[in-house]
């Protein structure tokens, strides 16, 4: 599924680019989002981020570009590969920005580990 974000200036750390804590934020409410309407009815929470690597800078006024696709799923949990690209003032167009794997589990009202349920879709 892809999602885009604008880069404002409210995003920006003190060298003028883009904070990486909002980026992590905006992978992990996406990846949320995704897992939601795949698998609806379950109560999901982020377990784990793999490889948190920036690989460039990314500008005020940046529209950028989110692909979150089911990686693997597990009994209880679901793992996706986000990969970001940077989509304007770029030397080719969708540079890669950032690419992670993120782990959601579906969890009880207890917060314990309870077992995926199924979308009827599926």
């Amino acid at each position: 599924m892809d999602h885009y974000k604008l880069v404002r200036p409210e995003h920006l750390n003190h060298h003028g680019s883009l904070f990486g804590g909002f980026l992590l934020q905006w992978i992990d409410e996406l990846a949320y989002i995704t897992a939601n309407l795949d698998f609806p009815g379950n109560r999901f929470v982020t377990i784990a981020l793999d490889n948190v690597e920036f690989r460039q800078g990314v500008n005020n006024g940046e529209i950028l570009k989110f692909q979150v696709a089911l990686d693997r799923q597990g009994t209880t949990s679901v793992h996706y590969r986000v990969s970001v690209y940077g989509t304007r003032w770029r030397p080719a167009p969708e540079a890669t920005v950032f690419e992670t794997r993120i782990s959601l589990v579906n969890v009880d009202e207890a917060g314990k580990k309870q077992p995926v349920n199924q979308s009827e879709e599926k």
